[in-house]
């Protein structure tokens, strides 16, 4: 048996019901619709308003970025090693091993100077190469002597030079003799002689 309310053609659609569907008194005319989905109308009690929560909601703090591992300790390790090399260096000129002297010598010109002129007394001290400071002082035979004089070394060099200028004036002959006493980091002596002679 057929039923009455079947579709009639194909282009029936159940999405939109007859009033004959609703149950209950048909909605108000004035009702507005929660919401229309195609072309069925739903009638409710409307969206219910939210409630508050019963104590404070704060929001959670945000996580904090993952820190770099292995970035600033190296940095500064570099760094310290730098400054590590640097002081040893310093103590090491400091306080490391002194200067050793190998030789020292003392020569002039054999003939003298001429009259009322200096003669140049040159010692040489050959050294090993270290940095450090030579302490000395020339004696006369006329029986002066210089204070204690001191002259640098620096690293890599193997030999120092020190001058005496000794001047003479007047005639005559006078035999000299000039000393170079070195007192420190080691004591040695060398001499050289010569003759001023004047004869005008």
């Amino acid at each position: 048996m057929s039923d009455p309310h079947a579709p009639q053609d194909e282009d029936y659609s159940a999405t939109v019901l007859g009033s004959h569907w609703f149950s209950g008194p048909p909605p108000p005319a004035d009702a507005a619709p929660d919401r229309v989905e195609g072309a069925v109308l739903r009638f409710g009690p409307g969206v219910t308003a939210a409630l508050p929560a019963p104590f404070p909601v704060e929001p959670a703090p945000a996580p904090a970025p993952p820190r770099r591992r292995g970035g600033g300790w190296r940095r500064y390790t570099l760094a310290a090693v730098v400054l590590a090399g640097v002081l040893a260096y310093l103590g090491w000129q400091r306080f490391g091993p002194a200067v050793q002297v190998r030789e020292v010598a003392v020569s002039t010109a054999p003939q003298g100077p001429g009259c009322d002129a200096a003669a140049d007394v040159v010692a040489s001290v050959r050294t090993d190469g270290r940095p450090g400071t030579l302490t000395y002082r020339w004696v006369r035979s006329d029986g002066t002597r210089s204070e204690e004089l001191t002259e640098r070394v620096p690293s890599g060099r193997t030999e120092a030079t020190l001058h005496l200028m000794w001047t003479f004036k007047g005639t005559g002959t006078y035999p000299a003799r000039a000393e170079l006493q070195l007192l420190s980091p080691t004591r040695r002596t060398a001499a050289a002689e010569f003759t001023y002679s004047c004869p005008r």
